[in-house]
Parts: structure tokens; C-alpha cells; sequence
């Protein structure tokens, strides 16, 4: 598994409308792309929670090779042409793991992303990272719950998504407008590797 994400951020007033257009009528796309475990199609809204307005898809592919189909395919592009060519962002999976809602249509979503302190052993870091991401998954109302590493910079990628709002569950916190998941059940069960 194969975590991905890309943030564009958007003028404080950007009609986050053109947003939700733009998923209504193109989110379906990718609900059969090869490769895609699933991609959560996510915004903030400045002012609801959030310091500004964006417009950031999360991916968890299956195979590496949908992965870079997508990047060299005329979905991707269309983002390039209309907002620019964002920095990807990629991270190598450590665990996927169904929720305890596994079945609801998730409404938000959690991302957190921590940093390994260069004083800390990275195994370590690791085992306590999937203790979490397991326990979160067990949580009431948890659909799925990932997590993943860049080991280039040491950071920790723990992604959630809810069938309703968590309460106390830090990091940042986005509204799913579409999920496709044409691959969910490729991405493996628990710890990877």
C-alpha cells in the first residue's frame, strides 16, 4: 500500500462550491481506476475549523502502478491545468485496517502527521504508531484507519475516516464529499510487512 496526498489551497474567498461540482461530476471517474485501493476526495472550509480553504485528495493505492498511471493520466492533468502542478506528497504503508463501521459512508475525515524525533528509535516509533492506528480503528464510528511513513523525513501519516464527527481525535479534519474505492479490499488487513 501506497499512501498519497496532494493539497491545493485556495483563496480565503474561493467559492468552495466550484469544489463540490467539480467532485459531483468527476468523483465517479476513479471508481473503477486500476490500482486505487481508495482515493477520499477532501476539503476545508476556512472558518468551519479550519484556517483556510482546500481542496485535498488522499489515496491509498494498492499497486504502485495505479499510482503512476494516474500521475501520467488526464485526471491528474486536469488538476495541473486548472490549479496548477501541486507537490505530491507519498508515503509506504504500514497498516490498513476496516473500521468497527467499515460499511457507513464516511463524512469526515482525520489526518495527523507526526514527526519521528531524532532521538527516538524508528521501530519504536513504529510499534506505537500501529498500537494507535488500531486502537482508532476500533473506535465507534471509524470506517477505516490507515497509517504510513516517510522514511526521507521521518514522518508518521495516521489518515482516519468517520461516519460522523470524532470527538477528540486530533489533527486535521476535512469533509469527504466523494469515496472511491474500486480496490479497498487489495489493500491488505492490518500491518503491512
Amino acid at each position: 500500500m501506497h499512501a498519497m496526498q496532494y493539497e491545493i489551497t485556495l483563496p480565503a474567498d474561493y467559492d468552495m462550491g466550484i469544489i463540490r461540482e467539480r467532485v459531483a461530476t468527476r468523483g465517479h471517474l476513479l471508481d473503477d481506476f486500476p490500482g486505487l485501493g481508495l482515493k477520499a476526495y477532501l476539503i476545508r472550509e476556512r472558518g468551519a475549523a479550519s484556517p483556510v480553504n482546500q481542496y485535498a485528495p488522499l489515496y491509498l493505492w494498492s499497486a504502485p502502478e495505479g499510482m503512476n498511471a494516474f500521475l501520467r493520466g488526464p485526471g491528474f492533468q486536469g488538476i495541473v491545468d486548472d490549479f496548477g502542478r501541486p507537490e505530491v506528497q507519498h508515503w509506504t504503508g504500514l497498516l490498513h485496517q476496516e473500521g468497527v463501521a467499515s460499511g457507513a459512508l464516511p463524512r469526515t475525515a482525520v489526518r495527523r502527521r507526526e514527526w519521528i524525533a531524532d532521538t527516538v528509535r524508528p521501530a519504536d516509533a513504529v510499534d506505537a504508531a500501529l498500537e494507535e492506528s488500531r486502537r482508532l480503528a476500533g473506535t465507534s464510528g471509524a470506517v477505516v484507519s490507515a497509517l504510513a511513513v516517510d522514511p526521507r523525513h521521518w514522518e508518521l501519516l495516521y489518515f482516519t475516516l468517520w461516519e460522523h464527527e470524532p470527538s477528540g481525535a486530533p489533527g486535521d479534519r476535512y469533509e469527504v464529499l466523494h469515496l472511491s474505492s474500486p480496490e479497498r479490499d487489495r489493500l491488505g488487513h492490518g500491518k503491512q510487512g
